[in-house]
């Protein structure tokens, strides 16, 4: 094993689980195609390694990429048509109570790609409005009016889910 690959194992160890999450955010709760978004921001970093190790900017450069590789797949028509089976699988899963959980991932599934974007690192990732914009290579006040544009969004969704359930969530 080179260095190369060792210090790559290292990074990929300590933010594996953090890319895992936030990949799940901006696939819609959908893990696979979380896993495979985590794939390819990997591939990207390995392949731009000695000059992301020299620079120190793997993490944002990490966010940026998966960021942008999350809106390009949602782009994909592809991905909008469902996957139909003959067969039920064997195994269910049990629905929680809707007065159990409030569900976030279905109201963030509502917004659009790049407000999703926006909210996720807004406040999944409590990145500032200038990191933000840096990742997503838009303007500060263009990511200020996602957010807020987003939020509005999720309050209307989450507020007509706690108004359908008799007063909670």
């Amino acid at each position: 094993m080179t260095d190369r690959d060792a210090e790559f194992g290292e990074y990929f160890d300590s933010r594996a689980v953090v890319m895992r999450r936030t990949a799940y955010l901006l696939c819609n709760g959908d893990w696979h195609r979380a896993e495979d978004l985590v794939q390819t921001t990997l591939i990207k970093i390995y392949a731009a390694w000695p000059r992301l190790r020299r620079s120190g900017g793997l993490d944002g450069y990490a966010r940026t990429v998966m960021v942008r590789a999350a809106i390009d797949e949602s782009r994909k028509g592809f991905r909008r048509r469902e996957n139909l089976v003959d067969q039920l699988p064997e195994v269910g899963v049990a629905a929680r109570p809707v007065e159990d959980v409030l569900d976030v991932r279905r109201a963030l599934a509502t917004l659009p790609a790049g407000q999703r974007a926006v909210v996720v690192l807004r406040y999944w990732e409590d990145m500032s409005v200038a990191e933000t914009a840096a990742i997503l290579g838009r303007s500060e006040g263009t990511v200020k009016s996602q957010a807020a544009k987003g939020m509005a969004m999720l309050r209307t969704v989450l507020g007509a889910n706690h108004d359908a359930a008799g007063g909670r969530a």
